[in-house]
């Protein structure tokens, strides 16, 4: 939008355009749409005020948002004061928090921090900035998008396709582009903590069958591969970016809500529209294929330098793309301690700056299509404390099938581990609750539920019922229950009238001890216990029930969910600073 499509001559910055509101210590965009000039001269206009930023407005009417009140005109000299609105008799004008100003953006490839203050600015503004987004449907591989009372899931991508001006020389220029960096972003149903998981390029994963939707309306199912790294779930056979949402949710178990892509100019635009964001060294680099070359220490890098800075790999660490993952977590963490330390959010240039950046580097999908969509994301992201967010990768070793390690597979000793607390929205960092007291004292009348004595496991009378999990779960647990664990007063009867969403241990109050037995072997917390009767089994004799619910993970997988990251999962937090090695 240029200066004359908003009835101005000359090049006017739309960040020029912000004006203090006296009546809520608040700066609103104005622009103005195209209009015909007065004819009539309008009232001489007195100096222009130290509060306000910029050029002076137009003086033609000016379009302000729905619920912002307008700055009265000035008076001028020597003329008598005007009385009070009603209601404001005497009263000095509230100074109110915006909550524009602490709405962050998260985008992808590099999840660089977008803040859009322009949310109750000039409708004229946003409607340029919703033209700067691009959206593709998202094909019901996610939840259909976040909610406010939930917690959030979002799959951030870093394509490597060469679009866009000088990436032409970055690599394969002809790559289609594929999942380059990809990061599942979990934020606390609370808001008071997050995660930021990285999933390795290379990767072996089975990359599930995707259906997608075509230009003309119709549906395409592009085969999917087993045994395959995890960068061709994008751009390879014509994949979709929901064909890598599909792909992580039977990864991880988790399913996004949303997903955002972007290339490598988002790198590029981003650090330059904040003003750089400052990185540490630890050692001097020198990488020919990054084209990064910097001394030991800190440094302030932006544009071209930060996108090479984000792409070495070959001089830190062991040089290979696990390293590269730490290097990026370390350059977002700064990104973040720079947005939250210096003037952006009270910076009206740029904020604009940004918000139009932010924008055009972002490709979303269906259901996150708009500046309003985007602005209420980044209102429920904005609440969140960098100390509380974790970064970390997808716990993976040496891929033993090759000789010359080229890809990685899970860990399977600590990767469902990780998996399981995002599933069940459990924080890799000490965060302190509130809770009321009714809430406290349900937790404590759990928690005295696994309290006391417990019966021998060859005393324990128990009968087993699927209620939600996999057909034949009930007869997989009860042979791992006789066969593993001694408790071989047990059997299966069946399926439950009714489906569960957790598992449940149903008891009388003269078999508590049996099942706190039964909950110790099984890893059952004190919620599932639910004092209750007991029934009959097929000997006529007093059991308790056991109902299998769809958390039912496989016979003699624990119930209980782990409470921090297993030994040696590497994780680090965004208000720390770290140096690259």
């Amino acid at each position: 939008m240029d200066a004359q499509g908003r009835g101005r001559a000359g090049d006017i910055d739309p960040a020029d355009q912000w004006v203090l509101n006296p009546h809520t210590g608040e700066y609103e965009l104005r622009l103005t749409p195209s209009a015909p000039q007065s004819g009539i001269p309008g009232p001489r206009r007195s100096a222009p005020s130290p509060n306000r930023v910029g050029a002076p407005a137009s003086r033609t009417a000016t379009p302000v948002a729905p619920g912002r009140a307008v700055p009265p005109p000035r008076r001028r000299r020597g003329a008598p004061p005007e009385e009070p609105l009603p209601g404001r008799r005497g009263r000095r004008p509230v100074k109110q928090k915006s909550k524009a100003k602490k709405a962050l953006l998260w985008t992808g490839g590099t999840m660089a921090f977008v803040l859009v203050a322009a949310a109750g600015g000039g409708y004229l503004y946003i409607r340029h900035l919703n033209g700067n987004i691009t959206s593709v449907s998202d094909d019901g591989a996610s939840t259909g998008g976040f909610q406010s009372d939930k917690a959030i899931n979002i799959l951030l991508i870093g394509t490597d396709k060469r679009t866009g001006a000088g990436n032409e020389s970055y690599g394969d220029k002809n790559s289609v582009g594929h999942a380059d960096t990809t990061i599942l972003l979990h934020v606390s149903k609370d808001r008071t903590n997050a995660t930021a998981l990285s999933i390795p390029r290379d990767l072996i994963v089975d990359v599930p069958d995707c259906e997608t939707k075509q230009e003309d309306g119709s549906t395409k199912v592009i085969p999917g591969t087993d045994d395959v790294r995890f960068n061709t779930s994008l751009g390879q056979d014509e994949r979709t970016p929901s064909c890598t949402v599909r792909t992580v949710t039977e990864l991880t178990g988790v399913q996004a809500d949303n997903f955002m892509v972007a290339d490598f100019n988002a790198v590029k635009t981003l650090t330059t529209a904040v003003g750089g964001v400052e990185i540490c060294l630890a050692k001097d680099i020198d990488d020919e294929d990054s084209k990064l070359k910097l001394s030991k220490g800190t440094h302030t890098i932006s544009g071209e330098q930060a996108l090479a800075f984000v792409r070495t790999r070959h001089s830190v660490g062991f040089g290979g793309d696990l390293s590269r993952i730490t290097l990026q977590q370390q350059f977002l963490s700064a990104l973040m301690r720079k947005l939250k330390s210096n003037d952006t959010l009270t910076n009206p240039t740029k904020m604009i700056k940004l918000a139009e950046a932010g924008t055009k580097a972002l490709t979303v999908d269906s259901n996150l299509d708009s500046i309003g969509k985007l602005k209420d994301l980044g209102l429920e992201l904005g609440k969140l404390n960098v100390k509380n967010l974790t970064f970390t990768t997808v716990p993976v070793v040496d891929n033993p099938t090759e000789k010359v390690k080229a890809t990685v597979v899970l860990n399977n000793a600590t990767a469902p581990t990780v998996f399981d607390m995002i599933k069940n929205d459990v924080s890799f960092t000490e965060v302190k609750k509130k809770a009321s007291a009714s809430k406290n004292a349900e937790a404590a009348e759990e928690a005295a539920r696994l309290k006391g004595t417990k019966s021998a496991a060859s005393e324990v009378r128990v009968r087993i019922l699927n209620g939600g999990a996999a057909a034949g779960s009930a007869q997989a647990e009860l042979e791992y229950l006789q066969n593993e664990e001694g408790v071989l007063k047990s059997e299966n009867a069946g399926n439950a009238d009714a489906a569960l969403s957790k598992t449940t241990l149903e008891y009388a109050p003269d078999q508590a001890d049996q099942a706190r037995r039964l909950a110790a072997v099984l890893g059952l917390s004190g919620a599932q216990l639910k004092p209750g009767k007991s029934v009959t089994n097929s000997q006529g004799l007093p059991t308790m029930t056991l109902t299998l619910g769809k958390d039912f993970k496989g016979a003699g997988v624990s119930f209980t969910t782990a409470t921090k990251a297993p030994e040696g999962v590497q994780q680090s937090t965004a208000d720390k600073v770290e140096c690259a090695k």
